[in-house]
């Protein structure tokens, strides 16, 4: 009875509440939205990403507009990464950072990376995209998405391009509005954008500075006085009067508008159109407002769903935060109409859990002399099937399809008990040259990696040393300095 009573008692539970939530942890996320207007990616990204800040981001999520989709390099895109891609993985590679996922729709791109440590805990991992460019056939304009579980915490990101010009600014809320209605995922738990615990919204929205004139504008940009400008910021205006966009905040607008630009320069459009300087790009967030519990709702509680009960439960023992910590233009890059903004958020959350679903291992030594195995243990059940496999990646890998070499867990496995499973890999697939690397396992039916091994030392191939053959293996192809072949 004693215990039943202590369960009932609010300030029991209040106090557990507590002990709970003093185990948030922090991670940050680096969020970057530009029109590139078609132009080809600058030399680097360094001050784009901020990788000379002390503080590195936890997660990167890109979204560009107008990447450049003409039909050869679209054709040439949908088989290579595209230049924009090509050019973030190379450089968050060797920092350690993983992309876990990306969409692209013509000239959208969303980009999604990842710190290693995290990418076992990077969940039910999908994505979407809704058209909305003339009558909703072209996808010149529209939204796409990637929704996820980070550490059982639902997460959604969406890039979108709305409509044009100054006078469709109600036209660019119903696109929205019809894109956050369409989008939907197969996921019980979050089957909708805004069924999310945490979305981010940002893209080229293009809404406009109305009613001032250019000199006016022009004269608060020269004098940095923009807080004079945003009462006839059309999304800020909209915000007070529809209700979906009142869900959404968004930090303070305290740099130049990053619309228009001549390009190569910091110069606003001074060609004939002139259009007025504005903020087109833009990046707000919305966090799930919290249902009361039942204690507090009396009479309306009578209906309320087990699974609004259950939600309820899970928001009070895993709670939520977001900060915007910074939110700016980056005005040195100059090869687009747009200057690319930048977004830095602080996430705080309590891990719904904080194991894998697979530990695994390297056996013994590995090197293209012998054959290897792969040990793994499931820490939890998990939907395991025949297209489970486990890939071999050096260490700074880009993303999950830059392995080296894989193996099918299934049909490669040599032994299994409760607690441990082997899986063969084959010397032939292991590289001559020897690498520092990490296994992965890769489970299907969650489309993620679920489990990430220590990295170890992959050995330089002995009988390849003592036969003077300089071979190597990339990705399961060889290469020879000699005229001779090992059998």
């Amino acid at each position: 009875m004693e215990g039943s009573e202590e369960q009932s008692d609010p300030h029991h539970q209040s106090q557990l509440r507590m002990e709970k939530n003093s185990e948030r942890e922090d991670f940050r996320l680096h969020l970057v939205t530009w029109n590139v207007a078609t132009a080809d990616p600058p030399e680097d990204v360094v001050a784009l990403l901020h990788l000379n800040s002390p503080k590195r981001a936890d997660l990167y999520i890109i979204g560009l507009q107008e990447v450049y989709s003409g039909l050869l390099r679209f054709v040439s895109d949908m088989v290579f990464d595209d230049p924009w891609t090509h050019l973030l993985m190379s450089t968050l590679a060797p920092l350690n950072y993983v992309k876990v996922s990306s969409i692209r729709m013509q000239g959208l791109l969303l980009l999604f990376f990842s710190k290693l440590e995290h990418v076992p805990f990077i969940r039910d991992i999908q994505t979407t995209y809704t058209r909305t460019g003339i009558f909703g056939y072209w996808g010149n304009k529209g939204g796409v998405s990637v929704r996820l579980s980070f550490y059982g915490h639902t997460l959604c990101f969406l890039n979108c391009h709305l409509t044009a010009h100054m006078k469709y600014a109600t036209e660019r809320v119903d696109e929205f509005e019809h894109i956050m209605d369409t989008q939907t995922f197969d996921c019980e738990k979050a089957p909708r954008i805004s069924d999310h615990r945490l979305v981010f919204w940002f893209g080229d929205l293009n809404f406009r500075i109305q009613d001032h004139g250019m000199h006016f504008v022009r004269s608060c940009i020269n004098n940095q006085t923009y807080n004079l400008l945003w009462s006839n910021d059309q999304l800020i205006m909209l915000k007070k009067k529809e209700e979906l966009l009142q869900d959404f905040e968004e930090g303070p607008l305290d740099f130049q508008p990053t619309y228009k630009f001549d390009l190569n320069s910091d110069t606003y459009d001074s060609s004939g159109k002139k259009r007025k300087p504005a903020w087109t790009d833009r990046i707000l967030w919305r966090v799930q407002s919290k249902a009361p519990p039942p204690e507090e709702q009396g009479e309306n509680c009578v209906g309320i769903s087990q699974k609004k009960m259950e939600q309820v439960e899970e928001d009070e023992e895993y709670p939520l935060k977001v900060r915007q910590d910074f939110y700016t233009s980056s005005m040195e890059y100059r090869i687009s109409d747009h200057k690319p903004v930048i977004g830095i958020f602080a996430l705080q959350l309590r891990k719904m859990y904080e194991t894998p679903l697979v530990r695994l291992q390297a056996e013994g030594d590995w090197s293209a002399d012998i054959d290897s195995v792969v040990l793994y243990r499931p820490l939890q059940p998990f939907p395991s099937s025949t297209w489970d496999w486990i890939g071999l990646y050096k260490v700074g890998f880009s993303s999950v399809s830059d392995y080296i070499t894989y193996t099918w867990v299934k049909d490669d496995e040599l032994a299994f008990n409760q607690e441990v499973i082997q899986v063969f890999v084959s010397k032939e697939e292991i590289p001559v040259r020897g690498a520092e690397c990490v296994l992965c396992y890769y489970c299907n039916s969650l489309r993620c990696i679920i489990g990430v091994s220590e990295p170890f030392k992959v050995h330089e191939s002995k009988v390849a040393l003592e036969e003077g053959l300089l071979l190597g293996r990339v990705d399961g192809l060889q290469t020879t300095g000699s005229d001779d072949t090992l059998n």
